[in-house]
């Protein structure tokens, strides 16, 4: 019979996960796989990438489980694991560049909106959300990672900076400097 593992912490998950409990790490990533996704979707700009780079996240989490230090949130030991996945992704993202610059062609001329308002105002947001995360996407790795672990997941500067293994001064000035960027970006 199996056990109630949602109330378990996730250090205890870990100890279970490591002596071979799946059901254990599973609930490792329900817990956890929302936050890694936004994560990693603040940083790629791309959904189908971002869905992929979640899931080697969790398979590298789980290959490195017994190097878990249970003292460390499991969030920001996550968040560290997402962010170097994200940085490998990007350094591979140069062949990838001319194929997404077409699939991006492809997607505006498949969102131009019908006669109907609704449809006009439905359209106009997703592209506007979509440039949004195409210019936090551009941001160097050092202004987004703060920028998304703060404004989008919520973490605090001082969870981000131990995230980003930085002080808490540079996680502010990096937010400042990040928000400046994106206005010029933006044209606002």
């Amino acid at each position: 019979m199996r056990s109630d593992y949602g109330s378990l912490s996730d250090g205890d998950l870990v100890t279970l996960a490591v002596a071979g409990t799946d059901a254990a790490y599973a609930e490792i990533v329900r817990r956890h796989r929302s936050h890694v996704y936004r994560l990693v979707l603040g940083n790629v700009a791309d959904a189908d990438e971002a869905l992929d780079l979640v899931q080697e996240t969790f398979l590298s989490a789980h290959r490195a489980l017994r190097r878990y230090d249970p003292a460390r949130p499991m969030r920001g030991w996550l968040a560290t694991i997402a962010l170097n996945k994200c940085r490998d992704w990007a350094r591979r993202r140069t062949v990838r560049r001319f194929f997404t610059f077409a699939r991006d062609i492809d997607d505006v001329a498949g969102a131009m909106p019908d006669d109907r308002p609704d449809q006009a105002v439905v359209a106009a947001d997703r592209q506007e959300l979509a440039r949004l995360r195409r210019a936090i996407a551009a941001l160097p790795a050092s202004l987004r990672e703060p920028l998304v672990l703060h404004a989008i997941e919520g973490m605090s500067q001082a969870e981000a900076a131990s995230v980003l293994r930085i002080t808490g001064k540079a996680v502010e000035m990096r937010l400042r400097r990040a928000r400046i960027r994106l206005g010029e970006m933006l044209g606002r």
